[in-house]
């Protein structure tokens, strides 16, 4: 097969989709592998290395798209890129489709397959190529947050660690799944007050089961998260629901609780956010913005910002599963493996995705019923 990586265009995304060692997998498995010229540099992989692992470099985008039958990038095709895709091809991808109607319609009307890796889900409810950026956001979320605290951005003025005599700063993390697991891991570890909030009573065990008295776990109720607010320094919104678009769980409300200063990073808002005064997804370009005295960020990529430690983690998740599709073709390696089939969202001009086509409004059709298993 012809797999195509093309350089990703969205504002500061500096992730390759695919490493020099990946591309070398699949030449080695005898399929042909092509990569816009300077797709890696955000890396730290030079074309060169490229070259070497046996993949064919191309100038253009135009070129890529024009080639590939499996398209394989890092975020979801921007408006510029639509007209570059073509009947048939398979795109594989982070598309966040619940929140890009225009996109979802786009894939459907060109009759492109489209796999979401952020839907390709295991028989144990894991999501395996969400998993590494999960961990990456999380972790960055609290970075994040420490510097906007600092007085030159805006912020209260703390120290999240905190020094002798002086408390240290407080932390509320909606949401107890990878991302907010490894939010909490980054916390702690910086020595600050750390409370975490879940509806699921299993995963604020695993918390609590892996930190102890270090952090604080509560059943998630606007009650509680409304006592919990008033003291934050910082509130990290951490909630997915695979392929749906996530709840708005912060209220305007509980925002002017906060206090001034105070930081809020939404990691959930490539799914549409939880906070409801995030109204735009910002860039790494211009971050964040200030609403009722609380500093908001909202960057939907934010492994972006350390893209070579991204690529990597991702390509060691991906490439196994762009092998099997590559080496059975598509229907086969969908029947071969069930969390793959979960992974596609448009298939043959249709939309597969239950949740994706709820969140949208548009009609949902069982892949079951399109390939016959």
């Amino acid at each position: 097969m012809k797999i195509c990586v093309p350089k990703e265009i969205k504002t500061k995304e500096d992730r390759v989709a695919l490493t020099p060692q990946g591309a070398q997998v699949l030449v080695k498995n005898g399929h042909k592998v092509y990569v816009q010229k300077s797709a890696g540099i955000g890396s730290g992989f030079l074309d060169e290395e490229y070259k070497n692992a046996g993949a064919i470099l191309v100038d253009t985008a135009e070129e890529i798209y024009e080639n590939a039958e499996i398209i394989v990038k890092v975020k979801e095709p921007q408006p510029s890129e639509y007209k570059l895709l073509k009947k048939n091809q398979i795109l594989f991808t982070y598309l966040h489709l619940a929140i890009e109607k225009s996109l979802t319609k786009e894939l459907i009307s060109k009759k492109v397959t489209s796999v979401a890796y952020e839907t390709i889900q295991k028989p144990d409810g894991t999501l395996p190529l969400l998993l590494p950026m999960s961990e990456v956001a999380g972790k960055m979320s609290i970075q994040i947050a420490a510097n906007l605290l600092e007085n030159r951005n805006q912020g209260a003025g703390i120290l999240l660690g905190g020094i002798a005599g002086v408390p240290a700063g407080k932390v509320l993390i909606v949401g107890a799944g990878n991302v907010g697991f490894n939010a909490a891991k980054i916390a702690v570890g910086m020595g600050a007050n750390v409370s975490i909030v879940d509806i699921d009573t299993d995963k604020l065990r695993a918390v609590d089961n892996a930190f102890g008295s270090k952090i604080k776990t509560y059943v998630s109720s606007e009650s509680i998260i409304k006592e919990l607010i008033k003291d934050a320094d910082v509130l990290i919104g951490a909630v997915l629901i695979p392929g749906h678009k996530a709840p708005r769980i912060i209220t305007e409300e509980m925002v002017k609780l906060m206090k001034k200063g105070s930081v809020i990073v939404d990691v959930s808002i490539d799914q549409g956010g939880i906070v409801e005064t995030i109204d735009r997804i910002t860039t790494h370009e211009n971050p964040s913005f200030e609403k009722h005295g609380v500093i908001h960020y909202s960057v939907a990529n934010i492994p972006g910002s350390v893209a070579r430690t991204s690529t990597i983690a991702l390509t060691n998740e991906t490439i196994k599963y762009l092998l099997n599709i590559a080496n059975e073709g598509l229907v086969e390696a969908i029947k071969a493996d069930s969390s793959l089939a979960c992974g596609i969202n448009t298939f043959n001009g249709h939309l597969t995705n239950k949740g994706v086509a709820e969140a949208l409004n548009l009609e949902y059709v069982e892949l079951t019923s399109l390939i016959g298993f």
